[in-house]
């Protein structure tokens, strides 16, 4: 039963695959298909671009790539959302594209939702539930949000995971390994993208994302790091109506942190309000490591007393403690505008190519800090000043965290909204404290012991192996098994047009002496006779003139005169 339900996913991966090779095709990246060695491919949809579909001619490839990923589906949209917050991989203007998918799906039915609730909760909804209302609140890619009463009275909201979107992701993350796994086949210099990295890292993003039991986990873990803070408010997680494909929290009746109609109404102190949100976003980052990643307004509540609530917990972004340090160090030297110790820094904690051209990149460096040079702190927003730095260093392929781009695009987010409700609101004055936190922690005497222990530790291990390594080596060069394996990148094209050249000269050959042939034995006249003409001459000018027909069809179908 397993090696079935096996195939049939298989089946549905490679359907899937071919889809998204035909939009591609569709919306005019056919030199994308060519560069993955789906030259055939690339050749139909040059004529369906011409035929089909010649407005698509006039746009921009940001703008035909962001139709094809809402073409293509929930999968696509967040695989866009998700590369829109990475310039180290992206051209600028794709990002700004990608910025505008948003997850525009209809909702399921009420009757599919309770079918979904039964099969995740074990129990008949009227068992769980006194009322759920049955228009949902939002509707999403993965899931729905309802409104909801328990027995007790209690209201709460449940988020629904959507029928077969888990089978549907799953077939379109197989396909999309598969174009992964062909770019760095075919792509010369796809090693600096890690394409099926980068597809594995958004896999575990988004099935993490579709397991509510670990959002409802990832919202107490939260709460346990803000337990001793009276100002963050936590929803509740009711376990006993939760599963992996349904969660149940707490209803929140708060006011959008962007109505700031409401947040006057009701006489919040709108201040307060951006300045602790400054804070507790920058505790979540310099001091718990664990950061909310997707702050957009709308997961925002303002609750009496400026109160601030959190919702919607599915993506989350970790900064281990020497990444902070290393965020801190660097936000510091920007400051202090210490062009070598950015440099240094760079060079240390970085992924640098090998190519990497030092001079223009410190010249850059020092017309990016000159550009801040002038401004008083006070008016520095720490969030686009990180997103430019960040700009800047991958023009020279220097690889950073996905979790540091998250955290930059958050920062301008939660700088936008600190502005918004406080004019004179000033974010250097809050990251300041905490750079200074981070600093002293830096320079105790019981982390430089930790360190040093550390250091010591690891010098005596690479003394130890030594020894063992070097015998090792020896031993395979006696032994005539020390191996280099050369790994040839981008050959494959060519390999694949050199083989069509050759396969076609041979053919023009074949084609050449058929009708050489006949000529020359329609000159000589013998061999048996159909019309007076010698059969043999016949039947070598059929083949021949069949023969050619096949080789011009086959040159213009391939879309290359």
């Amino acid at each position: 039963m397993r090696t079935l339900f096996k195939i049939n996913r298989n089946i549905r991966s490679m359907r899937r695959y071919w889809d998204i090779v035909r939009i591609l095709s569709k919306y005019g990246f056919d030199h994308v298909l060519e560069m993955l060695g789906l030259a055939d491919i690339a050749a139909k949809g040059r004529r369906l671009l011409r035929r089909e579909a010649p407005e698509l001619a006039g746009l921009s490839s940001a703008v035909r790539m962001r139709m094809a990923l809402e073409e293509l589906g929930p999968t696509f949209i967040k695989l866009g959302q998700i590369l829109s917050t990475r310039p180290d991989i992206i051209p600028p203007a794709f990002i700004l594209e990608f910025e505008k998918l948003q997850d525009q799906v209809p909702s399921f039915s009420y009757e599919a939702l309770r079918a979904q609730i039964e099969q995740e909760l074990g129990q008949p909804v009227e068992v769980l539930f006194d009322t759920i209302e049955t228009e949902p609140l939002a509707a999403a890619s993965i899931a729905q949000v309802h409104r909801a009463w328990l027995k007790s009275g209690e209201q709460v909201v449940v988020k629904v995971r959507r029928p077969g979107i888990v089978d549907k992701i799953e077939s379109d993350i197989s396909a999309l390994i598969s174009l992964a796994t062909l770019a760095e086949r075919h792509v010369s210099g796809s090693e600096l993208y890690d394409p099926t990295g980068v597809v594995r890292e958004f896999a575990r993003s988004i099935r993490r994302e579709m397991d509510f039991s670990r959002e409802g986990h990832t919202l107490e873990k939260f709460r346990e790091n803000f337990k001793a803070t009276t100002w963050m408010y936590f929803p509740k997680v009711h376990w006993s109506h939760t599963s992996r494909g349904v969660l149940t929290l707490e209803y929140i009746d708060g006011i959008k942190v962007s109505d700031l109609s409401a947040i006057d109404r009701s006489g919040l102190d709108r201040a307060v309000i951006a300045n602790r949100g400054a804070d507790a976003f920058l505790e979540m980052v310099l001091t718990h490591g664990f950061f909310h990643g997707d702050l957009h307004p709308g997961n925002v509540f303002i609750l009496p007393d400026n109160i601030i609530c959190l919702l919607d917990y599915g993506i989350v972004g970790r900064i281990d403690e020497n990444t902070a340090e290393f965020l801190s160090d660097i936000m510091l030297a920007i400051v202090e505008r210490d062009l070598d110790q950015v440099i240094s820094l760079l060079l240390f904690a970085g992924d640098i190519s090998d190519n990497l051209d030092s001079r223009a990149l410190k010249r850059d460096l020092t017309h990016f800090i000159d550009g801040y040079y002038e401004i008083p702190l006070s008016e520095i927003e720490v969030g686009r000043m990180l997103l430019e730095f960040i700009e800047i260093i991958t023009l020279y392929s220097i690889r950073i965290q996905p979790d540091l781009l998250l955290l930059a695009k958050s920062l301008v987010i939660i700088e936008g909204m600190g502005r918004s409700l406080n004019p004179s609101f000033d974010m250097v004055t809050h990251v300041r404290p905490f750079l200074e936190k981070i600093l002293r922690r830096k320079l105790s005497p019981r982390t430089v012991s930790r360190q040093t222990r550390t250091m010591v530790s690891s010098y005596l291990n690479l003394a130890r192996n030594l020894p063992r390594d070097l015998k090792e080596i020896v031993n395979r060069l006696n032994r005539n098994k020390f191996k280099i394996d050369l790994e040839h990148r981008g050959l494959d094209k060519f390999t694949t047009d050199f083989d069509r050249s050759i396969n076609r000269l041979s053919s023009s050959l074949i084609l050449a002496s058929l009708i050489v042939g006949s000529s020359i034995m329609m000159q000589t006249g013998r061999g048996p006779q159909l019309l007076g003409f010698p059969v043999f001459a016949f039947l070598g000018y059929m083949v021949a003139g069949l023969l050619g027909l096949w080789l011009v069809y086959a040159i213009i179908r391939s879309g290359r005169m």
